[in-house]
């Protein structure tokens, strides 16, 4: 487990728990608190990274919170709320928020607004970098192999995991079917390049959107579909 630890602030139960398995599944600490009392609490008890603050809680709302927040810590907040107009991200970014996502969002967004914000402070870790691929709604875990979408987890075999790895490595690039079949399977491999189809035709399944993985007719096959944090 990472030491980055990510307090989450919204009143709706349901809401910090799905939020919790994203930030778990992309191996961050996670904190809940369900009111803005709560929230200043675990502020001067815990070393907080980062803030997810909701604006529409009772009492006291996100930006009462983010103002009182700000008297004693400057940690990086991280609006997220159903409010969408430009009025409500101009006020929270002025009273001292560092970003704002709007509900609903997408896992990769949200891990990706996370990782911004904490190379920006400073505070990323190296491990991050190196253990977790963020693309779009898929996320990927290199040291266990874990592969979610957004943020349920997708059941891979070795060579669906190797092919899905090299082809968001290689994102945007067109690969023939040649050169997937090579450096998946190897040179020995004596196989024809169905197979490659046949894994492709899989993982689209899997990934529940075919738009990942764009056939580029008579060569082979490229990435896209999302945007890489």
């Amino acid at each position: 487990m990472l030491d980055i630890k990510v307090l989450v602030v919204d009143d709706e139960e349901d809401m910090r728990h799905l939020v919790e398995m994203y930030l778990l599944n992309s191996n961050y600490q996670c904190i809940q608190a369900s009111n803005g009392q709560e929230a200043l609490e675990v502020i001067q008890k815990e070393q907080v990274d980062v803030v997810l603050l909701d604006i529409m809680m009772p009492e006291q709302d996100g930006f009462e919170v983010c103002q009182n927040i700000r008297k004693h810590s400057e940690v990086p907040i991280i609006f997220v709320s159903a409010k969408g107009e430009e009025w409500d991200k101009v006020k929270g970014l002025k009273l001292g928020g560092d970003d704002y996502v709007v509900k609903p969002f997408s896992p990769g967004e949200l891990i990706a607004r996370i990782e911004a914000l904490l190379r920006r402070s400073g505070k990323k870790s190296d491990a991050v970098n190196e253990d977790m691929i963020v693309y779009g709604e898929i996320s990927i875990n290199k040291k266990s192999r874990k592969v979610t979408v957004s943020g349920h987890t997708v059941s891979l075999t070795l060579k669906e995991y190797e092919l899905l790895n090299f082809l968001i490595n290689h994102a945007n690039q067109v690969l023939s079917r040649e050169q997937l079949l090579e450096r998946i399977w190897g040179n020995d491999y004596c196989g024809s390049l169905r197979t490659v189809d046949t894994h492709v035709k899989t993982l689209r399944m899997k990934l529940k959107n075919a738009d990942y993985i764009q056939t580029v007719w008579g060569i082979g096959y490229k990435f896209e579909g999302g945007n890489e944090a």
